[in-house]
């Protein structure tokens, strides 16, 4: 995409986090961004940390099909077009696996993995519209697997598994498909308070800056799945 001025954006979980900072990236570049969170609250608490006009907040469970479906028909009925998609959303449960309970896994599947799908099902026909761009918030853990993690695995090697194979089908329509995988990022997730014992890990903005590159990258080339890690492990 040669100018993103103008472009509509639309980020899964962008009230917080990886999310709100891509949310942040792309409006500084004039886009125009609707972010998704699970509760009103959560929506209406990130809109105001944004505030900027060009923000729309919308509630949306990803794990429910038709939550994004309206969320995209909220997006196109406000400004016409919708050009990327950012699946970010996404739990953690971390048990061993004869002590993981049903609701444990069905919430990590349900969210990271059948999100990813109900996003793209949902905003597919608007991207082969506009030759868009899908991309998932994957993680390391989509390609290393620990011990604890047999849910949180199971969901990020699928999206992986997903977005690699989506990205062969909808190549003919030019829409570019890629996965991300993060490693370590000072985030909120699995109950972590963000601060300077984090300063090691991979921050939020960094992210933006790679969907930023992706965004730019020439439309004959496409990075369709990237590890991004710490350059330093933690000095424990």
């Amino acid at each position: 995409m040669k100018d993103l001025k103008n472009k509509v954006a639309y980020i899964t979980g962008g009230t917080k986090g990886i999310g709100f900072a891509v949310a942040q990236t792309l409006l500084d570049q004039g886009m125009k961004v609707a972010v998704s969170g699970r509760s009103q609250e959560s929506v209406e608490k990130a809109l105001k940390d944004f505030d900027n006009d060009a923000v729309l907040g919308v509630v949306s469970n990803v794990a429910k099909i038709a939550d994004e479906k309206d969320a995209v028909a909220k997006i196109i009925d406000k400004w016409g077009q919708l050009d990327v998609v950012l699946a970010n959303a996404g739990v953690g449960n971390f048990a061993p696996v004869d002590e993981m309970t049903d609701e444990q896994w069905h919430q990590m599947i349900d969210t990271n993995l059948s999100g990813a799908f109900h996003s793209l099902k949902a905003s597919v026909e608007a991207l082969k519209k506009s030759k868009g761009y899908y991309i998932t918030l994957a993680s390391l853990a989509g390609t290393n697997f620990f011990a604890k993690g047999a849910g949180y695995n199971a969901s990020k090697f699928g999206v992986v598994g997903f977005t690699q194979a989506a990205m062969l089908d909808l190549r003919q329509y030019d829409i570019k498909v890629s996965t991300i995988m993060p490693g370590s990022v000072s985030t909120q997730f699995n109950n972590n308070e963000p601060g300077d014992k984090d300063a090691w890990k991979i921050q939020p903005e960094d992210i933006g800056e790679l969907v930023l590159d992706l965004l730019k990258m020439n439309e004959r080339t496409l990075p369709s799945k990237i590890e991004v890690r710490p350059t330093r492990p933690d000095k424990k």
